[in-house]
Formats: C-alpha cells, sequence, structure tokens
C-alpha cells in the first residue's frame, strides 16, 4: 500500500473490467481485517464495494451503524454472532454457508464466537466509499435487574 492508502499493483484494467489480483491483508478497521477488495478509491465503483473480511479469534467488530446503505454478508468460515437493535438487545447467530442482509441504520455490534477460529466473510455494501458513511454507536448501558 502506498502512503496516501492506494494500492499498488493489485489493480488490473482491462478495456471496462477491472481485475484485483488475490492480495493479503490491505486494512484493517474496527476490529476487521480485509483483505484487498473493491471500491471506488481502487476501481472507480460509483455505488458498490465488495471485499473479504476476517474478524480474529475472540474478536469483536465494536458497535456501529451503516447510513444509507445496506451490507450482504457470506459466511465462507466460522461462527458470529450479531447482537443488534436500538439497545443492541437482540441476538443472532450465524455460521458458514449462512448469508445476511443488514437494512441501513440499524446498530449492531459483531462477535466472533471462538478463541481459535476466525470468521471470514464475504462483504458487499451499496456504498462504493466503504467505511465513510459508517458511525459509532455507543453501547447502551444495561439495566443491572
Amino acid at each position: 500500500m502506498t502512503e496516501n492508502g492506494t494500492v499498488r499493483g493489485v489493480v488490473e484494467r482491462h478495456e471496462g473490467i477491472i481485475t484485483v489480483r488475490g492480495g493479503g491483508r490491505h486494512r484493517a478497521w474496527n476490529g476487521i481485517e480485509y483483505k484487498t477488495g473493491m471500491w471506488a478509491e481502487n476501481v472507480g465503483s460509483n455505488a458498490l464495494s465488495m471485499n473479504v473480511a476476517m474478524i480474529p479469534p475472540g474478536g469483536v467488530a465494536k458497535a456501529h451503524i451503516h447510513v444509507d446503505f445496506e451490507v450482504m454478508l457470506y459466511i465462507l468460515a466460522g461462527r458470529v454472532r450479531h447482537e443488534f437493535g436500538p439497545r443492541l438487545e437482540k441476538t443472532l447467530d450465524n455460521e458458514a454457508g449462512d448469508f445476511i442482509f443488514i437494512e441501513p441504520g440499524v446498530p449492531h455490534e459483531v462477535f466472533n464466537l471462538s478463541d481459535t477460529e476466525p470468521v471470514v466473510a464475504v462483504v458487499a455494501r451499496s456504498d462504493a466509499q466503504e467505511w465513510e458513511n459508517i458511525v459509532d454507536f455507543q453501547r447502551p448501558v444495561r439495566d443491572s435487574r
């Protein structure tokens, strides 16, 4: 990666078809590691981004909201728990082979349920900027009753 964050040597342009070759860990955000994928900066996409994400064993992607864009995930490996809702009071577990759709504006926090294996997922977004339109969500204090 160059100093300004662009990817060097992995993007190939072929008269209307662009290929991003393999690639290892490219960057990290909020406890998630990403392989080089496709987004506005490296392929010129206007409305989509896609990459492979990995949450390390025992890892957490802290609570956040996707503002005005949709996310679809396909779990390739591992087990993950989403805590979601206005107070992060709801839970949903998913595993390898599951597809997940997250509507815009839904607060959620993501947990790798294993202390030994990573969660690996293909992530597609209806936002070519990837992270510019994601905001942190403050986990509400839970009632101790």
